[in-house]
């Protein structure tokens, strides 16, 4: 079948089930082209939330679509393929994150979203990378337990008197963007704005004019006067920015900035989704409400 044949069953499909199709800024072009709503995982659940479908179809990774149930478990929530997982939220689970806790007793635990729902669950408060440094600065305590990026967590305690204490957790898709690579795109477009996600490794972070979410980026490039980028994230987003700004010019800076899980669904994959109603998200009743409670406190601040 071609792509206008599969977007076409997909449609058909998605107003039968009273489905809405959401794709994670990363996801290939064309899965990001046939959704209702792309964005980042977070903003994607809420909005989600928010509509009268019965069933989310959620393209991107395994945490992503356990948030969107969290947030709506009333609705029947699909993930393409049930293989797309994440690497770092996959370094981190309920039993490491009680041990962590009790080397550190007493102290708030922070949870980033790139987690599945048992950590949540096991978390004081969320966080996204948007709103990470505002999280730990709403809580009454002087040191924080940050799971489970130590690269966002580093990011953090630099914009903040706090003390972080970062869990060992890693994106090992923006670790592979090394500062050489950005050096060696600078070189080549000196004129260009440099942006970077927090997930990147510190030293990356430091070369970057700019600092941002994957949305945050997409909303700084559509209002920035500048005219070229050199984008330090999942080079699936470069599909989004030049949608958005045609006319702006965007460079990749790494050749390994690619994140296989992401890749994992295809438009193939999202029509066998909604044909079979296959793969549902399902989790214990009380684990979403613990880790809703995370969320919400997080949505509060």
């Amino acid at each position: 079948m071609s792509i206008s044949e599969i977007t076409e069953k997909i449609q058909a499909l998605k107003a039968e089930r009273n489905a809405v199709i959401l794709a994670h800024n990363y996801q290939l072009g064309e899965v990001q082209d046939i959704a209702d709503f792309a964005g980042d995982s977070l903003e994607l659940s809420r909005k989600a939330a928010e509509t009268d479908a019965a069933v989310i179809v959620f393209c991107g990774v395994h945490f992503m679509a356990e948030t969107a149930k969290i947030l709506s478990p009333e609705k029947t929530v699909l993930i393409p393929d049930p293989h797309a997982g994440c690497p770092m939220a996959d370094m981190i689970n309920a039993e490491q994150l009680r041990e962590f806790k009790s080397q550190h007793p007493g102290l708030p635990v922070v949870a980033y979203v790139n987690t599945s729902a048992e950590v949540k669950a096991e978390s004081d408060i969320c966080c996204t990378s948007a709103n990470a440094v505002r999280i730990v600065e709403s809580l009454d305590a002087d040191t924080i337990l940050f799971v489970p990026d130590k690269s966002l967590g580093s990011y953090v305690a630099s914009k903040t008197n706090k003390k972080v204490i970062t869990y060992c957790g890693f994106c090992p898709t923006h670790h592979r963007i090394l500062s050489q690579d950005v050096v060696r795109a600078k070189r080549a477009h000196p004129e260009a704005i440099v942006i970077a996600h927090p997930e990147c490794t510190p030293d990356v972070v430091a070369l970057a004019d700019v600092v941002e979410s994957t949305s945050g980026m997409i909303r700084f490039v559509k209002s920035s006067d500048a005219r070229e980028f050199i984008v330090c994230t999942e080079r699936g987003i470069l599909h989004r920015l030049k949608l958005d700004s045609p006319d702006k010019q965007f460079y990749n800076p790494s050749p390994l900035n690619i994140c296989p899980n992401m890749k994992k669904i295809t438009l193939e994959k999202v029509l066998w989704s909604l044909q079979d109603m296959q793969y549902e998200i399902t989790l214990p009743q009380d684990m979403i409400e613990k880790a809703r409670a995370a969320i919400e406190g997080m949505i509060a601040v």
